[in-house]
């Protein structure tokens, strides 16, 4: 008997039916996920053969695998200008979201003169803005760039916005009596308080800029040595090289696995000390 065992032995029924839940859930939260995907990859596989379906019309997993090493040097070159596409947008996002979200925070008169036009472009699709932004930007990069920020844009803005309106009356109310100027509450208040909220847009702007990244090389129709991860898979779609394709989309759903799996761990950093969102995870 293990001395964890011991321990839950001595812990009344109901702590030690909890202690095993939790340990379970522990377990649960890896094995689960990882049992399904192998289980996926092997039906995937088993299709392929039983039915012999071609390889230029669904490749087999090893296939996938094989030409994925096989094109390593192509994919991923690819792969790194997606990549400075997606935190370059990223990077901008957070600058111009942090920082307008904050002036709407100081006069509620920016707030309602400027908002409606950050919701017009998260609502308008990229694919109906970019000829616009073809017509009037020339460089190829910085239009990838600009559709990629349009898409991450919003998430930071309106959650940061909703953080800096959501501080308690009560502790507003406390700093004014101390005689707290507007950009001492905003640094000691209200930018603290606004973190979670921040983190939360982050999250979903770092997907969404991976996103924008591979939707704009798809309306610019990029191509050559130089071009991104969308080039790729237009390319072996048009030469139905199905293996390459599949590798190239594997590439993408792995990044945007990091990015998220990255930004989750900064945020559980930064709030696991003091946010309850944080602390219930370690409990």
């Amino acid at each position: 008997m293990t001395a964890i065992d011991e321990g839950v032995l001595k812990l009344d029924p109901e702590e030690a039916r909890r202690v095993r839940q939790d340990r379970l859930e522990r377990v649960g939260r890896w094995v689960l996920p990882l049992a399904i995907m192998i289980l996926a990859i092997w039906l995937w596989d088993r299709i392929c053969v039983w039915n012999e379906i071609p390889q230029y019309i669904l490749p087999r997993p090893g296939v996938v695998l094989f030409t994925l090493y096989n094109d390593a040097g192509l994919l991923f070159s690819s792969l790194l200008v997606t990549l400075r596409i997606t935190f370059l947008s990223l990077l901008l996002a957070v600058v111009g979201g942090v920082g307008l979200a904050v002036l709407f925070a100081q006069s509620k008169w920016v707030e309602m003169s400027f908002f409606p036009f950050a919701i017009v472009l998260q609502v308008t699709p990229i694919v109906a803005i970019f000829p616009l932004i073809n017509i009037y930007v020339d460089n190829q990069t910085t239009k990838l760039l600009l559709c990629a920020w349009i898409v991450a844009f919003f998430p930071i803005l309106s959650n940061t916005t909703l953080g800096l309106n959501s501080v308690d009356r009560n502790l507003r109310d406390m700093f004014k009596l101390n005689g707290a100027t507007r950009w001492q509450q905003l640094r000691y208040l209200r930018l603290p308080a606004a973190m979670p909220y921040f983190l939360g847009g982050l999250k979903i702007a770092g997907g969404l800029s991976l996103i924008g990244a591979v939707v704009a090389e798809f309306v610019a129709g990029t191509t050559g040595q130089s071009s991104g991860l969308a080039s790729r898979i237009i390319e072996a779609g048009y030469r139905l090289n199905a293996p390459r394709l599949f590798a190239a989309l594997f590439l993408i759903s792995l990044t945007g696995i990091l990015i998220f799996l990255v930004l989750s761990l900064i945020s559980h950093l930064i709030l696991r000390r003091w946010h309850e969102s944080a602390l219930k995870q370690e409990r």
